[in-house]
């Protein structure tokens, strides 16, 4: 297997790619940002989701005037490409570089392709933001851990993808939020949430209605490793205490999350199946405790 290629379920150790995946992180918000003025918004902030291509993970069409304008993090090529619906193109190497230097970059692409957005420059949803044309901390880009990440996401996308085919009710795209800087497919009960205390506009939007919510994140703050996650929001009485599906997976009461471990994933001599478990009994356990319902959202089972 080429280095340049790491196939599927590729290995992805934190510690390996720490500093990319940190400076990768602050890229994406530069260009997740953009989505904020030029897209309307979407419940829970879809809109503003990155979302699969064949080579990497885009924005949603943006408004550019009378243009449109989509940003692609293209791992192949490793570059960012921005692309008008007039033909017009530019693209950034991504390579490495300080944030202060991507988001001058992005800004100037901006100006020759004629699309002047103005962004909020503070990075959002991580503690000790450091304003993108300030960050001179974050630099490291390395081609081969990118690339793996962006393998690890494309080997889980069958498993998410066939996990909601049952379900009829409203579900989240299969999307990536820049934010939190994670994967995520979400289903629906159809009934508003209680008001969260002290809740930001974020997060009031988030969870304004109730919410099972599966994901992939590759760590970061408190989290070491890579991990599949489940959550129910809000969460019922005994949902923590749910036998879960595989064996590995364990519920965090600090995050109040399922957490599978994805090295365990990986390994495992059907990682497909391994992950469909996952999804399945925390969604099971979810919806049961939470009396969702069923019948009007589940595909009846074929006889």
């Amino acid at each position: 297997m080429s280095s340049r290629d790491p196939g599927p379920w590729p290995a992805l150790p934190l510690g390996a790619w720490k500093d990319t995946c940190a400076t990768l992180h602050m890229w994406m918000q530069v260009v997740g940002k953009l989505t904020l003025t030029t897209t309307p918004l979407v419940n829970h902030w879809w809109n503003t989701a990155l979302h699969y291509t064949a080579r990497g993970l885009a924005t949603q069409p943006m408004r550019c005037g009378d243009r449109s304008l989509a940003a692609e993090f293209d791992f192949i090529a490793h570059e960012l490409r921005l692309e008008c619906s007039d033909g017009a193109v530019e693209r950034i190497p991504l390579e490495p570089m300080t944030v202060a230097d991507f988001y001058a970059r992005a800004m100037a692409a901006l100006d020759r392709l004629g699309c002047r957005i103005a962004i909020r420059t503070t990075p959002s949803e991580v503690a000790d933001p450091i304003p993108f044309e300030k960050d001179t901390l974050h630099r490291a880009y390395d081609r081969e851990r990118a690339l793996a990440f962006w393998r690890a996401l494309e080997s889980m996308r069958p498993a998410f993808e066939r996990s909601r085919c049952g379900f009829v009710g409203k579900a989240s795209p299969l999307h990536f939020f820049w934010g939190t800087f994670d994967l995520a497919l979400s289903r629906f009960s159809g009934r508003r949430a209680p008001e969260r205390p002290g809740a930001d506009a974020i997060t009031r939007e988030a969870y304004s209605h109730e919410v099972i919510s599966h994901g992939f994140w590759p760590g970061g703050a408190n989290m070491e490793e890579p991990v599949f996650y489940a959550y129910v929001a809000p969460e019922p009485e005994g949902f923590a205490r749910s036998a879960v599906r595989p064996a590995a997976a364990r519920y965090d009461a600090g995050f109040h999350e399922f957490f599978l471990p994805y090295e365990a994933v990986r390994t495992a001599p059907d990682p497909d199946a391994m992950l469909a478990a996952f999804l399945g009994s925390t969604y099971e356990a979810g919806a049961r405790l939470a009396g969702w319902p069923r019948e009007a959202l589940e595909r009846p089972q074929a006889a």
